[in-house]
């Protein structure tokens, strides 16, 4: 069975792990369904759907956790403080631009949504924000894969839809090289400044 089937038989679970995959991680795999819905294999409204609600129930998911027990986990996990310090202080200058584009700033979005729910930012200003900012984030990265798989089916023709399968391990390799990389940095950047105070949430 090849990628085509496998997606038209399983279309539903396609998107599910379109949604659990945003909701934990980022980007790759969305730029691979816009791909896929480029060649006809997805939907491309069902596939934004999926992708802008799994974004945003992970950072809700994020900003509630952190908004409830971000202090007892900031002194369980001290290393986090400083990637929290980093996302206060973009929060500190830009306010709600920062809340609408953090999703596309490297190095401050793992942190962002934990550390809004540190801030004295309300709950429904996040949630509103969030919904925005989700639905940009989603749109735009769904474009990208969707115009590069018109891009290669207007060169490739047919052999294009063969070419899913190939872009799709890539993803997937891209994928884990990126959470690698994440990985590695965090366990370098990710110290505690000497001195540093935990950021006490709002009563």
């Amino acid at each position: 069975m090849d990628i085509n089937q496998l997606i038209a038989h399983n279309g539903a679970c396609f998107y599910g792990i379109v949604f659990v995959w945003t909701f934990l991680e980022g980007e790759t795999v969305v730029i691979f369904a816009g791909f896929a819905a480029a060649q006809g294999l997805v939907d491309p409204w069902l596939l934004l759907m999926a992708a802008w609600l799994g974004s945003f129930a992970g950072d809700q998911f994020y900003f509630w956790i952190a908004r409830h027990f971000g202090v007892k986990l900031l002194e369980r996990f001290p290393r986090w403080r400083h990637g929290v310090d980093g996302a206060l202080s973009w929060l500190e200058r830009y306010d709600a631009w920062f809340i609408l584009s953090f999703r596309f700033i490297y190095g401050v979005r793992n942190f962002s949504s934990f550390a809004l729910g540190l801030s004295a930012v309300r709950w429904d200003r996040f949630f509103r924000l969030n919904l925005l900012a989700a639905g940009l984030w989603a749109a735009s990265f769904i474009a990208v894969g969707y115009f590069l798989g018109h891009a290669f089916r207007a060169m490739l023709g047919d052999i294009a839809r063969s070419f899913s399968m190939v872009m799709l391990g890539a993803f997937v390799a891209i994928g884990a090289g990126i959470w690698l990389l994440h990985r590695l940095q965090r366990r370098r950047q990710l110290r505690v400044p000497p001195g540093a105070d935990v950021v006490l949430p709002p009563p």
